[in-house]
């Protein structure tokens, strides 16, 4: 946007955004307000609204675009502006008043706070805030103190780390001052809650945040007025009358107040004794308001407190469990009561909470390995899954299954993760046979014994194999289910007889019946699936004594699909029974596994010959028969010696006819493609290097429709077959001009506008291709006349902030380092190091440079480790020419930022230098990076 608008256009932009139903025009308008925000035009168009105050739309809009433009844009803005803007700011502040919208005080407010932030020449902002605004402005003010600190602590902001250090100590200076703000406003405010809500809310939050920075010290807390007023909140006793609607947001700012105290004791290794054992006795008070809150129905005050109790149960974690064995406990250990009675609150949202207590628990107990004090938990965790058993019941009235999505069995499955962790404390088969207890109980529900069986199948695993004592009658009770039985029983019966396929491993007696009882169930509505999932785990468990049952389950499947089960489902028994093929005698196998391709294939030919329009999802669907295909061949394992053909290479050239039918057929389709590929993919697998008669057609194919359709999935079939022949010096040429005829295409897309970031996935699939021919055929791919252009194009996919994409450009340049340094064995090494050592002296000091910058300005932390491997090499192949480069590449870096705020002194670069030049590990050579990138960020 070149020209300033006038308020009159932007006003009715905003009202059209706001108030045109026409929604073609609401979204013209979005545009070219969201283009004005992008204009340097922003600053003054969003000061003039501020001032004009025309409407509630214009006033937001005005003030989520200054703080959209000092978050993001403030280099616009020269450093003599930097004090005009803060005054214009305060001016606007100074204007709100308690009709003002909270959200535009917010935005506004958090707009002063992130110049504050960026404006090193204002130079004690909070002081000055305090004495403006303190005595008519108590609310804007409070809201300033709260987000400044969450301000620093976020991210929205580059910062660099100097500037908030500086920031930071700033702050604790200035704490004192705020303190007695603090105490002022609540001397102000009084006791009287329901008349003073919104101001003890923003006080606490206020209070909590700088807390939250370490800018309060945690040992100035014992006596501070703030606690004091946070326990009375959360030990307000309610008579159960209608409160005043904002009291919810009062207990919820208490809460979130303790609980981030006490974390911050905890990351403070608990050094701070007196406020430890205050805030310990103080929690332990809320027993009682928890009850009342029980009582009243209160489940968000249920939530709340429970939220405390686990937080205190976890600062103290480490302590109760080094300081308890079988003589003695520690004392917080009866923080643990507390916790597990939430746990027994009538809602699981409540129980849910505590989870990660209980990980974190088992976790810790599992490591230390001790026999006594793991003991003392004991109890502890046989009352916490009796809870999670409660928890588990469905409705008593609740017909069929719980549906996929639903939030309860999203839960349930919660419960059966937290089980399977926890129960090594108590022992599977104790809790194993408490649950069968609970089945022999006189008038038992269907519910109730549907979520035992449901903890039973997630204790099964844990199971001795050789008990024979509960486990035979649980088998036996389930085959012989009544017909009455409700289905969620069956498919919770059925399931365990799944996961206690090991122990029908060691028992083969049982196999017949359980095979027939399930083969009868696939046929049931509702418990098919279940009755597939078991299938497949007794499959691949007990493939042993399975052979003999293929006839069986080859007919099966010839009828799976007339049965009411899910595709996955019938996916899964498949996997079961090619596991089971697997095991047969080399002679069998291909006649078996042409048999169960051919169940697949078939369809997928008559699809294709009828010209039958795809449905998605139905049998209609390429994808279906596809996706069972890759099973097949996915799950297929035979050892073969080297002059041995795999029994699966003739099924493999069978298939391979129809797989190039569907890519012919469906080139146009992304999806039918990438899971065709992907059956391509595991069938080369499969036989590895035997299918060379497809690999001249393959590649044929692949090229002609990549030239059409640039589908990223050709270039990963591509790095399969690199993978598996670039080893055979005739098949070489071959795939180098398979590389040659797949970059122009590659090239052209990723040369479009911003290329490289919408296709991320082409960069991911081209170059883990580059990288598997350098790995295998180092000499003729570093000959490859594209490879300049390969070489440019990696060098600016650098920066490209893709996980995976970024992970295969920074694995192609390690293959490629180090090829110029290892296999030193190798005839051509000599030859190699040189080629390598020239590529570099032209491209070496860009990499580095790139890198470094990749680094600072665009890619996440938890990228870095991949760009480590890559400095490392290259330290290994030339540290002194590597040292220089990266010297050079340092040195272009900023060193001071937007209105003199210092990034990084030359000490610290220089010390960085030290850090990469001297590591000998990528981890080492991660954390110098990370240092760096704090600098900027």
């Amino acid at each position: 946007m070149e020209q300033k608008p006038t308020l009159d256009v932007v006003l009715l932009a905003v009202s059209s955004l706001y108030n045109n139903p026409d929604t073609v025009e609401k979204e013209r308008a979005s545009h070219w307000l969201e283009d004005l925000q992008k204009s340097v035009h922003a600053w003054t168009i969003a000061d003039e609204l501020l001032h004009l105050k025309r409407d509630l739309e214009s006033c937001y809009f005005a003030a989520q675009t200054m703080r959209t433009k000092i978050q993001q844009n403030f280099y616009e803005l020269p450093v003599d502006a930097h004090i005009s803007l803060r005054d214009s700011l305060l001016e606007h502040i100074s204007q709100i008043n308690e009709n003002t919208n909270t959200v535009i005080v917010t935005q506004l407010c958090v707009a002063l706070a992130d110049l504050a932030l960026q404006m090193p020449n204002w130079t004690q902002p909070i002081y000055d805030l305090i004495n403006k605004l303190s005595q008519t402005h108590v609310w804007p003010l409070l809201e300033i103190l709260t987000v400044l600190p969450e301000e620093l602590e976020g991210r929205s902001l580059r910062l660099g780390e100097n500037r908030r250090a500086e920031i930071l100590e700033n702050l604790k200076l200035c704490s004192p001052t705020v303190n007695e703000f603090l105490k002022h406003c609540c001397n102000n405010f009084g006791e009287n809650f329901n008349d003073n809500i919104q101001a003890n809310v923003k006080m606490i939050r206020c209070f909590t945040s700088w807390v939250l920075v370490n800018a309060i010290s945690l040992d100035t807390l014992a006596d501070n007025i703030i606690i004091t007023r946070v326990f009375e909140v959360l030990n307000q006793k309610f008579d159960g009358q209608k409160m005043h609607p904002v009291t919810g947001a009062l207990h919820d700012s208490a809460t979130d107040c303790v609980c981030t105290i006490l974390r911050c004791l905890e990351d403070n290794n608990n050094h701070q004794q007196v406020l430890e054992m205050l805030l310990f006795n103080k929690v332990l008070t809320l027993e009682v308001p928890y009850h009342l809150s029980v009582a009243n129905e209160d489940q968000e005050k249920s939530l709340n407190y429970c939220r405390i109790f686990t937080e205190l149960a976890e600062s103290f974690l480490n302590r109760i469990i080094s300081n308890s064995n079988g003589e003695r406990q520690h004392f917080a250990i009866k923080v643990l009561d507390l916790v597990l009675m939430c746990v027994g609150h009538h809602d699981y949202e409540v129980a849910e909470i505590t989870f990660n207590l209980w990980y974190l628990l088992s976790e810790e107990l599992y490591q230390k390995n001790d026999y006594g004090c793991t003991n003392v938990f004991k109890p502890y965790i046989e009352r916490l899954i009796t809870a999670l058993c409660r928890h588990s019941q469905m409705e008593p009235d609740h017909e069929g299954l719980l549906e996929t999505g639903d939030d309860f069995k999203d839960f349930r499955l919660k419960v059966s993760e937290l089980i399977k962790d926890v129960v090594f404390i108590v022992g599977g088969s104790n809790c194993f046979r408490q649950m069968f207890l609970n089945l022999q109980v006189p008038g038992v529900t269907w519910d109730s014994s549907e979520a035992s069986l449901f903890v039973m199948q997630a204790v099964a695993k844990n199971i001795l194999t050789d008990e024979n004592d509960i486990v035979p009658k649980v088998v036996e009770a389930i085959l012989n289910l009544p017909e009455n039985t409700h289905v969620a029983v069956k498919y919770t019966s059925i399931l365990l007889l799944g996961e206690l396929c090991e122990w029908i491993e060691q028992h083969p007696a049982t196999l017949d019946l359980i095979l027939n009882f399930l083969v009868c169930c696939l046929s049931q509505p509702g418990i098919g699936s279940a009755s597939a999932a078991a299938l497949q785990n007794i499959c691949a468990a007990c493939n042993d004594h399975m052979p003999r049952h293929i006839p069986v389950l080859l007919q099966l499947l010839r009828q799976i699909d007339t049965l009411a089960i899910a595709n996955n489902a019938i996916i899964g028994l498949i996997k079961g029974v090619t596991a089971i093929v697997s095991c047969m005698p080399h002679n069998d196998i291909p006649t078996t596994l042409r048999e169960l391709c051919l169940l697949q294939s078939s369809p997928l030919c008559e699809l294709m010959e009828q010209n039958i329009p795809v449905r998605r999802g139905t049998k209609t669907d390429p994808v279906v028969w596809l996706d069972r295909l890759s099973s097949i061949f996915r799950n297929i394992s035979v050892q073969t010696s080297e002059d041995e053909t795999n029994p699966c290479k003739s099924t493999a050239l069978e298939i391979w006819p129809i797989l190039s039918h569907v890519m012919d057929k469906y080139q146009g389709d992304l999806r039918v493609m990438e899971r065709c590929c992907r059956s391509i993919r595991f069938m080369l697998r499969c036989v590895s290097q035997q299918l060379s008669e497809i690999l001249q057609p393959l590649i044929s194919q692949i090229i002609q429709i990549y030239n059409t359709h640039q589908h990223s999935c050709f270039l990963y079939v591509g790095s399969i077959l690199v993978d598996e022949y670039a080893t055979d010096p005739n098949c070489i040429g071959g795939l180098l001009e398979m590389l040659q005829a797949l970059i122009n295409p590659t090239f052209n897309l990723l040369q479009q506008e911003n290329g490289l970031r919408n296709h991320p996935d082409t960069v991911d699939d081209f170059f883990r291709l580059c990288a598997r021919l350098l790995q295998r055929a180092p000499m003729e791919f570093l000959q490859c006349t594209a490879l300049p252009s390969i070489l440019q194009c990696s060098l600016l996919a650098c920066s490209l902030d893709h996980k995976d994409a970024n992970t295969s450009v920074m694995k192609f340049f390690y293959d490629l380092i180090s090829s110029g340094h290892t296999g030193k064995q190798h005839p051509d090494y000599t030859k190699r190091k040189i080629m390598i050592q020239s590529i570099l002296s032209e491209y070496g000091q860009q990499l580095i440079t790139n890198l470094i910058h990749a680094c600072v300005f665009y890619l996440h932390s938890y990228m870095l480790s991949e760009i480590a491997d890559v400095f490392l090499e290259l330290l290994q192949l030339d540290q002194d020419v590597t040292s220089k480069w990266l010297s050079t590449a340092l040195d272009s870096l900023p060193k001071q930022g937007q209105g003199g705020i210092v990034t990084a002194t030359p000490d610290q670069l220089q010390a960085i230098f030290m850090s990469i030049t001297r590591s000998d590990t990528s981890k080492s050579v991660t954390y110098a990076l990370k240092d760096l990138t704090r600098l900027y960020r």
